[in-house]
C-alpha cells in the first residue's frame, strides 16, 4: 500500500502535544505574525487618512479666502451733470448714456475727498490702484438698477484690487522692503486710514459662484465653468446611458456566445483602462477634424467624454443584469413572456438600481476629467456664461488648470475654492450613487 493510500489516522504518530514547548512556540509566531500584519494593515489605513486629511486640510486652508474678498466703503456722489438726467431721456438713450460714462471720474472724485493730499497724476493713479478695476461695473450696474441714486451721495462699498485684498488677508509680507513687494508704502499708509477708518472689511464674495472668468482675480467666478460643465454632463449622459445600456443588453442577454463576442468583451474591458488623453485625441480627429463641430463647445465635449464612459457604462450594467436571479427570466417565460418581455418588463427594471449607480459613477469620473477636453480645445479664456451646448465653454477642471497656472497670487485661493465647489459635486453624486442603490438594491 502507497503512501498516498494510507488513511490520514494511519499516517499520524500520536496525539498532537498542544502544551509542548515547540508547539507553543510555533501558535505563539502564528499569533506574532497575525499581529505584524494588522499593525501593517492598521499603519497604512493611517497613513491614507492623514494624507487624506493634510490634502483636504491644505485645501480648505487655502480655499476659504477664495469665497470671500475685501471691500472699501467710498461716499460717492452720483453727479447729474455727468450722468445726465434720467427724466428727460427715454430708457434706451438713458441705459447708453450710463454705459458710456466714465465711472472712474466717480471713484477718483471720493477716493481724493478722503486724501485730498494726493494732487500728482502718478500719485492719483496710484491711490486708484486700490479699487478694482471691476468698480466701475459695480456703479453702473447700481445706477441702472437705481436711477434716482443720480444727485444724491451714498456711501457704497467697492471692491479692493486683488493686490490690497491680498495684503488684508495676510498674503503679502508687508515688513519685506518696498522694492520687493508690489504693495508700495503710500498704499499701505492710504490703506491703514481706510482701516483705521472702518472702511475696510472683508465679505461673502457671491460673484465667485456667480460670474464668469476674468484676467482680474477679485472678478473671477466659477459659474461660467460650472454651467459648461453642466451642459457637457447633459450631453455625455444622453449619449453614454443609452447606447452603454442597448449594448450591455445586447451582450448580456441575447449575444451568442462565440469567440467574436469574447473578442467585444475583451477590448470593452480595455477600453476602461486605456488613458483618457487617448479619449481626447480620438474627439479631436473625429468630432472637429473629420465632423466640422465648434471648437470647445460641450457638445464636442461631452461626446469625447461619453467615450470615455461608455465601458464604464457597459460593465456595470452588465453586471447588474447579470445579478437578477435566473428564476425571473424562467418565471416570466413560463407565463408566456416574449424575450423581450422578460428583458424590458422584468430585468431591466430589477437591475436599474445598480445601471444608475454605475452610471452616476462614470458621469462622476467625466466631470473630474480634463486632459481629454484640453486636446479638444476646452482651455479657451472664457469670459460669458454658455446659453447652450454650442456655445464656447470651458469645465471646473480645465478652470482649476488655467487658475493653477496664473501668475497671480490670489488664484491660488480661486484654484482652492474652486476644488472645493468640484469636490462638491464629485461628493453629491456619489452619495447620490451610494443613496441609489442601498434604497432600491434587491436582496435575493
Amino acid at each position: 500500500m502507497t503512501e498516498r493510500n494510507v488513511p490520514h489516522a494511519e499516517l499520524s504518530t500520536g496525539p498532537t502535544d498542544w502544551k509542548s514547548g515547540a508547539m507553543q512556540a510555533r501558535i505563539a509566531r502564528r499569533y506574532r505574525r497575525e499581529r505584524i500584519f494588522q499593525s501593517l494593515g492598521l499603519g497604512a489605513v493611517v497613513i491614507s487618512v492623514l494624507f487624506l486629511v493634510f490634502l483636504l486640510g491644505n485645501i480648505v486652508k487655502n480655499g476659504a479666502y477664495g469665497f470671500v474678498q475685501t471691500s472699501v466703503s467710498i461716499d460717492v456722489t452720483f453727479s447729474a451733470d455727468l450722468l445726465g438726467d434720467p427724466t428727460s431721456l427715454s430708457p434706451e438713450a438713458f441705459t447708453e448714456k450710463v454705459r458710456k460714462t466714465n465711472m472712474l471720474r466717480l471713484i477718483q472724485t471720493s477716493m481724493q475727498e478722503l486724501f485730498p493730499e494726493v494732487k500728482g497724476r502718478r500719485d492719483t493713479r496710484t491711490l486708484l490702484r486700490i479699487v478694482s478695476t471691476g468698480a466701475r461695473a459695480q456703479l453702473r450696474n447700481m445706477i441702472l438698477a437705481d436711477p434716482a441714486l443720480i444727485g444724491t451721495t451714498k456711501r457704497v462699498e467697492l471692491l479692493t484690487s486683488d493686490d490690497i485684498d491680498q495684503v488684508i488677508k495676510g498674503n503679502i509680507d508687508i515688513s519685506l522692503p518696498e522694492a520687493n513687494r508690489k504693495v508700495k508704502d503710500n498704499e499701505l499708509s492710504w490703506l491703514q486710514t481706510l482701516q483705521n477708518d472702518d472702511r475696510i472689511s472683508l465679505n461673502f464674495h457671491s460673484q465667485f459662484l456667480t460670474g464668469g472668468d476674468s484676467r482680474e482675480p477679485e472678478l473671477a467666478g466659477v459659474w461660467g465653468a460650472i454651467v459648461g460643465s453642466a451642459f457637457t454632463l447633459m450631453v455625455t449622459l444622453l449619449t453614454a446611458f443609452p447606447i452603454g445600456l442597448c449594448a450591455a443588453i445586447y451582450l448580456e442577454e441575447f449575444a451568442p456566445k462565440n469567440r467574436f463576442t469574447d473578442i467585444i468583451e475583451i477590448n470593452i474591458n480595455n477600453l476602461a483602462a486605456v488613458p483618457s488623453i487617448v479619449f481626447g485625441l480620438l474627439g479631436l480627429a473625429v468630432f472637429l477634424s473629420v465632423m466640422g463641430m465648434p471648437r470647445s463647445a460641450p457638445i464636442v465635449g461631452g461626446l469625447t467624454l461619453a467615450l470615455l464612459t461608455l465601458p464604464t457604462v457597459i460593465i456595470a450594467s452588465r453586471a447588474s443584469i447579470a445579478a437578477v436571479p435566473p428564476s425571473i427570466r424562467d418565471a416570466a417565460r413560463g407565463l408566456g413572456a416574449s424575450p423581450m418581455q422578460v428583458v424590458f418588463h422584468h430585468v431591466i427594471p430589477l437591475a436599474m438600481p445598480g445601471i444608475m449607480t454605475g452610471t452616476i459613477i462614470g458621469m462622476a469620473r467625466a466631470l473630474g476629467e480634463s486632459a481629454p477636453l484640453l486636446m479638444i480645445g476646452m482651455v479657451a479664456f472664457i469670459v460669458d456664461i454658455p446659453g447652450s451646448i454650442n456655445d464656447a465653454a470651458t469645465v471646473l477642471p480645465v478652470q482649476i488648470y488655467l487658475w493653477a497656472d496664473s501668475p497671480e497670487r490670489a488664484f491660488v485661493e480661486k484654484t482652492s475654492a474652486a476644488i472645493m465647489v468640484l469636490l462638491f459635486f464629485l461628493i453629491a453624486m456619489n452619495g447620490i450613487a451610494i443613496w441609489l442603490r442601498q434604497k432600491f438594491e434587491q436582496k435575493w
